[in-house]
């Protein structure tokens, strides 16, 4: 995809108003254009535009109805309107609000276009300069989550997403090994091989590592589920049709890793992805098995189709060891946080609370709402087997985004600040800025409040 971004010094204006403004706006401009507009019915709706004519009667510029809240997706209409060519803001915005604004039309303008290209040019937005830098990587690293998760799992299986995470690591200057196949045995991952091992493609765990020795440690962990079939509990057609998304968590990570590394926070990184497919075969962990875990929990297996929160529990346990400073976890987990808070705003969980609620801070000020659910003890109970220490999913559908998050919370230390995020990584319908298809969701609110924390 072609850059959305430019920064020459031309272009051709582009006037935001309000529609309570309008009359006010209309006294300061030319008398031609005062004109044009009142014939053109332009009433400043949002997403309106409406060309200005110079003096001369060729085209000056556009102005744009605003939207009554938020930022980024101020000019998100825009794109899909204007011709190809190189247009500039023109107004009195604070940085933080240009920068998102400026985000919103780079993230209007992406286009999947690996299988197919698209004939029709975007035009391109001119930054001013203290805002190319933070746009171009929230820009870039929104657009990775967005293709890992829109590839195809033919072509986005467990050895791609370690390719894509070697690709990361060379570009980024960290270093990446993988644990396959039956080493994941011998090297204490049981709970990764049971769940990928019916794939005629080897499951992973991935790894990168980056940063000083002596600097605080934070572990990423991503679900890196690249296809779920739902195992021996079969999902039905409708529930399989995108489960290529359920690598979600791992594009969420992966993009995070960058955001992190190229700002040059200073911490010690650690990003695990056990990479799988969850397939069906002769040898498809069952219904009623017990599995062994790398922190030497048992679980009972109540439902194939639960298995994100199981190749989890070993990297959760395995990023615990390094004793960090902090671990974060992005999975496409449950479909019961989707049924409690909709698809657009992902839960988050912490074993402190305060942690939970500075990410919801966070992001409400990047315009990337999370919402902060609790790790209610009591439900612990759901999760009880009467043959093993755990059981995967619990006895009841109710408060599922919990009982998952509390079946998480076993494999993460005591004393280790942990959060769970819940995320979709999918828009169902396309909207302005917002394209049908792989989304990051929880991303720059996540970005953000590690920014705070290791500032």
């Amino acid at each position: 995809m072609n850059s959305p971004f430019s920064q020459n010094d031309g272009g051709l204006p582009l006037y935001p108003v309000h529609a309570d403004n309008l009359d006010q706006w209309l006294e300061g401009a030319p008398g031609n254009q005062r004109k044009w507009l009142k014939a053109s019915g332009f009433s400043a709706k949002p997403g309106d535009l409406c060309s200005l004519p110079d003096s001369n009667g060729e085209l000056h510029g556009y102005v744009f109805g605003m939207q009554d809240d938020g930022w980024l997706y101020q000019l998100a209409a825009l794109p899909a309107k204007l011709a190809a060519g190189c247009y500039r803001l023109v107004s009195d915005w604070q940085p933080q609000q240009r920068l998102q604004a400026s985000l919103g039309w780079g993230l209007a303008c992406y286009k999947f276009d690996l299988y197919c290209e698209s004939s029709k040019e975007t035009p391109t937005l001119v930054l001013d300069g203290d805002i190319v830098e933070p746009a171009g990587r929230l820009m870039s690293a929104q657009s990775l989550v967005r293709d890992l998760i829109n590839t195809p799992t033919e072509d986005m299986g467990p050895l791609h997403l370690a390719d894509a995470m070697q690709a990361e690591a060379d570009k980024l200057g960290a270093q990446m090994s993988v644990v396959h196949g039956e080493d994941l045995l011998t090297e204490n991952f049981p709970a990764i091989h049971a769940v990928g091992r019916a794939s005629d493609r080897e499951p992973r765990l991935l790894k990168m590592e980056w940063g000083r020795a002596d600097d605080p440690l934070l572990a990423l962990c991503g679900k890196g589920v690249c296809f779920d079939t739902g195992g021996l509990n079969l999902k039905p057609v409708a529930g399989m049709r995108v489960m290529k998304k359920d690598m979600g968590g791992a594009a969420h990570v992966l993009a995070l890793a960058r955001l992190i590394i190229e700002a040059q926070l200073p911490v010690r990184l650690i990003v695990l992805i056990p990479a799988v497919e969850n397939s069906v075969s002769g040898n498809a962990y069952r219904p009623g098995d017990v599995i062994a875990t790398r922190k030497g929990l048992s679980i009972e297996i109540g439902n194939t189709d639960a298995e994100g929160r199981v190749v989890l529990a070993d990297a959760l346990a395995y990023a615990c060891e390094f004793e960090p400073d902090l671990v974060m976890d992005f999975a496409t987990l449950t479909g019961a946080a989707r049924i409690a808070m909709g698809t657009d705003l992902p839960p988050v969980f912490s074993n402190d609370i305060s942690i939970a609620n500075a990410l919801v801070e966070a992001g409400e000020q990047e315009e990337d709402p999370l919402w902060a659910l609790p790790l209610y003890q009591p439900y612990n109970k759901l999760i009880k087997s009467p043959i093993a220490d755990l059981c995967n999913v619990g006895t009841t559908s109710y408060g599922g985004c919990i009982t998952a998050a509390l079946f998480l919370e076993h494999f993460v230390s005591e004393e280790t600040d942990w959060v769970h995020i819940d995320t979709f990584g999918w828009n169902q319908a396309a909207r302005p800025g917002r394209p049908a298809g792989g989304e990051a969701l929880g991303l720059r609110a996540s970005f953000n409040y590690l920014k705070k924390r290791y500032a």
